[in-house]
């Protein structure tokens, strides 16, 4: 019955491993240690969020970080895909991209992103970035299953 509750894991979604590394080490420096999954391409991350969800039933556990640039598919097609299943829909998705054109952003949201980041390519502004989203992680409330 206890681990209705258990942490939330991060799936990371991001084929860069130098972005991938420095997203890590600002969470940890901002305080959470959540468990992170890593994955450089979309196929591989709904293969495992989605086999993960149906076993669980929970979607609740899981908090997706997704790079819209990743190489077999656009982090688009990857959020639409876990909007439009029961079992992942209610995951809260934070989008992470190094645009900030309006129109990408607006269709980020329309297919359900939570939370829209900007990746700037200057390390101090990116480094605030992660670690607000760190403050954002460490107040998540796992949902309750209905």
């Amino acid at each position: 019955m206890g681990d209705q509750h258990r942490a939330v894991s991060i799936v990371m979604v991001e084929d860069d491993e130098g972005h991938a590394r420095l997203i890590e080490k600002n969470l940890r420096r901002a305080g959470v240690y959540n468990e992170i999954i890593g994955f450089d391409n979309g196929t591989a991350a709904l293969q495992f969020l989605l086999s993960d969800a149906e076993d669980h039933a929970n979607g609740g556990s899981r908090l997706v970080l997704l790079d819209l640039n990743v190489p077999d598919m656009t982090g688009i097609d990857v959020l639409a895909i876990l909007k439009s299943n029961e079992h992942t829909r209610r995951l809260p998705v934070i989008v992470l991209t190094t645009t900030d054109d309006k129109r990408e952003i607006d269709k980020c949201y329309d297919a359900g992103a939570n939370v829209y980041i900007t990746k700037p390519l200057n390390y101090d502004n990116f480094a605030s970035a992660i670690r607000q989203l760190g403050l954002f992680l460490a107040v998540i409330q796992v949902p309750e299953t209905a």
